[in-house]
């Protein structure tokens, strides 16, 4: 039997919540419908509230966790630098954890000068900066426009936004935005069949779906390199946009083509990073490496804001200089957390000792097979999987059907987040198979009710 006082702490603090605070990514009335969950803690890939009622955290809480909730080895690394430094100012001073953590990243990348942020969106404008500001510092202050691809996301600070191209996040803020310029999405065919996708073809164009698409951004380029600075991409899967995902050999043939052109490339792997696609960067699968890499999200394991940008020995020379003004005079006061930067050592340590990429892979594989049945499904179409990354359309015209599967998932215990109509499960790396069967289930069965009452 449930706790009475627990239900009236969870009722409190969520009412607490609407008068207090202005969440995330919310049209605010609509908690006069779907009420918010008040959790109280979390346990490995389980977050769980004031009544005691578990939700299996489907999506990594916005894609950040990659070990679980409490995970023990991070939060004794946690621990251990509490009693030593929490923080400083990385201006003038250093210490270990960033150094450490600098060193590292850069021999994960193969680029290095790690400059650091506390999200995603600061990390694509310290990596826009960067790349408009090594154009002035070389005598080319006329390459001030950066190139995305149609349906891209690179976050909602205004720099950001000004590269991507979701309209809900972008459309009413347009008259602050730089006028930047976009390329054709490597588009894969919209609903591949299911025999299909059960054969192993989950999403990605094939290699020649890319070449209309590379040969438009060649022609933008060609026309207009002298004044674009930099071209930014999602690497093999677009988030925001709903898990689109497209072929590595589009971003090689991009790669050649910024060199061509002399056009920098930042990959942007806030969300592909560290391990969610497969490989530790998804621009590994392509076997390029980029001017500039754009780095948060899972980073710190999901523990701590951090993010950062790495880039070549080239831009890192241009900035350094006598004159102060041709240095990169961009900061954040919590640049460089002694703290973060732990918590994302913590991480690399994991993904080190516990040989997390071979696994993944293994695991991805044995999920493929568990998820057959909703593949198999009526109302699904065009499933889609990129290594840890499993995402497929459900077939409705609900205009509110995000918001409603959203909360009878979580009725079930299952936390999703579907983006439109997409649905897609992106869990902590430690999420067993029995528990993602379970996962499996609890989504059929949520398709199975909207169907039966007539909300798909």
């Amino acid at each position: 039997m449930a706790d009475s006082s627990n239900g009236a702490k969870n009722i409190d603090l969520v009412n607490r919540s609407i008068t207090s605070v202005w969440h995330p990514c919310t049209q605010m009335k609509h908690h006069e419908q779907f009420p918010l969950v008040a959790l109280t803690r979390g346990d490995g890939v389980w977050l769980i509230d004031a009544d005691g009622s578990r939700y299996l955290d489907a999506v990594s809480s916005w894609w950040v966790n990659l070990f679980g909730h409490a995970n023990p080895r991070i939060n004794a690394a946690l621990i251990d630098q509490l009693g030593k430094l929490e923080h400083a100012m990385l201006a003038g001073f250093t210490h270990e954890p960033v150094v450490e953590l600098s060193e590292r990243l850069g021999k994960l990348t193969g680029l290095g000068h790690a400059f650091y942020g506390s999200d995603g969106a600061s990390a694509v404008e310290i990596a826009l900066k960067m790349s408009f500001h090594f154009w002035r510092n070389t005598g080319k202050p006329r390459k001030q426009k950066f190139v995305s691809l149609e349906g891209s996301y690179h976050g909602e600070t205004l720099g950001a936004l000004a590269v991507t191209d979701v309209a809900i996040f972008r459309d009413a803020y347009g008259p602050l935005l730089n006028n930047n310029l976009s390329a054709p999405f490597p588009a894969a065919p919209s609903n591949k069949n299911k025999t299909q996708a059960l054969a192993g073809v989950l999403g990605q164009c094939c290699p020649e779906c890319t070449v209309d698409a590379s040969d438009r951004l060649e022609k933008l380029f060609a026309e207009r390199h002298d004044e674009i600075a930099a071209f930014i991409v999602e690497p093999l899967v677009q988030g925001a946009a709903g898990m689109r995902m497209y072929h590595p050999a589009y971003l090689q043939q991009a790669r050649a083509l910024c060199t061509r052109y002399n056009i920098h490339f930042i990959a942007d792997e806030i969300m592909t990073g560290f391990g969610r696609t497969g490989t530790m960067f998804a621009c590994e699968q392509a076997n390029i490496t980029p001017d500039l890499i754009c780095l948060s999200k899972g980073i710190t394991g999901g523990y701590l804001p951090l993010s950062c940008v790495l880039t070549t020995d080239e831009i890192y020379a241009a900035f350094y200089d006598d004159d102060s003004t041709r240095g990169f005079l961009h900061s954040h006061s919590y640049t460089g957390s002694a703290l973060a930067c732990r918590a994302a050592l913590a991480t690399l340590d994991i993904f080190a000792s516990d040989n997390i990429i071979a696994k993944n892979h293994a695991k991805a594989d044995r999920w493929l097979a568990l998820i057959t049945p909703i593949i198999e499904h009526p109302q699904v179409k065009n499933f889609r999987q990129c290594g840890m990354i499993f995402a497929f359309d459900v077939e409705t015209k609900a205009p509110t059907f995000a918001r409603e599967f959203f909360a009878r998932s979580l009725k079930r215990g299952a936390l999703l987040r579907p983006i439109g109509t997409t649905v897609y499960f992106m869990p902590p790396y430690i999420l067993e198979d029995d528990a993602f069967g379970w996962l499996v289930k609890q989504t059929l069965d949520v398709i199975d009710e909207m169907e039966n009452n007539g909300l798909l």
